[in-house]
């Protein structure tokens, strides 16, 4: 009888915030990241994906007030899975993720150099990225693919016995720990099918390069997407931040820190939704926001400080961009993690949260793959209307987060 080994993707994100002073901070301008053309190939290809996905969640998310997904932590961990994959199956993940065009040795090595670049180039942003594979201390891997998530993910690897109802809480502190007890766990249980959890963790910490004052905060009308309207409480800054406006959409730039990590804010027009704003948020269309963004000016921002947490499952959405074959147990070919069955995606999960205050942001990503084996214009702008928000790295244009607020609660 064939084995066959089940691959879920958990994908677990949070953000939470804790203060630090302005005067802290060291006030430089954002430093360049200098990338070969392979990595600007990789993170460009990262971030069209990551907002294919974002598109596909909004249209599956309609009713959905508050969501977010990690367009990084889901690359990373498809690429991480990706050193396991063979024939079609590779193929599949290529196209999905727009690496056709790079060796599997130029994804690994360029992911590496841009992770390090980023974990380091702005001192006043704390981020840290890491990885780790958990796998049931019965389980043949092939060296191979442990040496690669090894080598240029800096994975961490472990054998574990999956009978030990203490091996879920092993997995759990550890994401705990690398997410500042953010995400305090990713798995519920391992069953008898499950033999390995790749996992991904990302924390985030910035703080704004121009601060809010909670004495401006004040409350203003805020109109939800039934009709109703609510007085929020809401942030008040005037500074000289960066804008663009068209007819469809205005969009500020708040950095954190000394400004190489923003958050972009995206506000519809009187004539248009968030969700519509969702339908338009193309690579195209972002490329051409960001780069018609003006000089810095002096600018009046109102917007609410919210804080919620999101959970999805991811399958349809890959399927529906040309993943299918990965959720496939009779055709899904990833004998590169073992060579001795068939290896097939069957869950991705996505769990996200976020705090965003006057301070700053505080962020937290992880992601699980489970491995199992079973016989199967004016210079005000008021936020008060449903809006969009990007968090990314402005030299490389690596978007580690984007969302939607519908609903903004502290």
């Amino acid at each position: 009888m064939n084995r066959v080994i089940i691959i879920n993707l958990l994908i677990v994100l949070g953000l939470f915030f804790q203060s630090c002073k302005k005067d802290d901070l060291v006030e430089t301008e954002p430093i360049l990241i200098q990338l070969n053309e392979k990595g600007k190939s990789l993170v460009n290809a990262a971030s069209n994906f990551g907002i294919e996905v974002f598109q596909k969640t909004g249209i599956s998310e309609t009713d959905k007030k508050n969501w977010m997904i990690s367009p990084y932590s889901v690359s990373i961990v498809l690429a991480m899975t990706y050193n396991g994959a063979n024939g079609d199956t590779k193929e599949a993940i290529e196209n999905v993720l727009g690496i056709g065009g790079l060796s599997t040795e130029d994804v690994n090595i360029n992911y590496k150099q841009i992770t390090d670049a980023l974990l380091t180039v702005d001192k006043n942003v704390e981020l840290s990225i890491a990885n780790s594979i958990w796998y049931r201390n019965t389980f043949s891997v092939l060296q191979d693919f442990i040496d690669h998530n090894d080598n240029f993910y800096n994975a961490k690897v472990s054998a574990l016995d999956f009978d030990d109802s203490g091996a879920v809480d092993i997995i759990n502190s550890w994401v705990a720990a690398i997410t500042n007890q953010k995400i305090p766990s990713i798995i519920n249980e391992i069953n008898a099918e499950s033999i390995m959890f790749l996992i991904n963790a990302i924390y985030f910490k910035g703080v704004w390069k121009y601060q809010f004052d909670m004495s401006l905060n004040d409350f203003h009308n805020f109109y939800y997407e039934d009709g109703t309207v609510k007085q929020i409480e809401m942030m008040t800054q005037t500074a000289e931040i960066k804008q663009f406006v068209n007819e469809d959409i205005i969009m500020v730039e708040l950095p954190y820190g000394q400004g190489n990590w923003v958050m972009d804010l995206i506000l519809p027009s009187d004539t248009k939704s968030a969700n519509e704003i969702i339908s338009d948020f193309t690579p195209v269309n972002w490329n051409n926001w960001t780069g018609a963004l003006s000089s810095p000016d002096e600018v009046s921002i109102t917007f609410p400080p919210f804080k919620f947490d999101y959970n999805a499952t991811l399958n349809t959405i890959l399927t529906s961009l040309g993943m299918g074959i990965v959720f496939n147990p009779y055709s899904a070919d990833f004998s590169k993690i073992n060579s001795d069955g068939q290896l097939y995606i069957s869950e991705v999960k996505h769990k996200t949260f976020i705090e965003v205050n006057e301070q700053g942001t505080e962020a937290a990503a992880a992601t699980s793959v489970g491995i199992g084996v079973t016989s199967i214009g004016d210079n005000r702008i008021i936020f008060d209307k449903p809006f969009l928000f990007v968090i990314r790295e402005v030299s490389t244009g690596t978007i580690m987060f984007m969302g939607k607020v519908g609903d903004p609660v502290r």
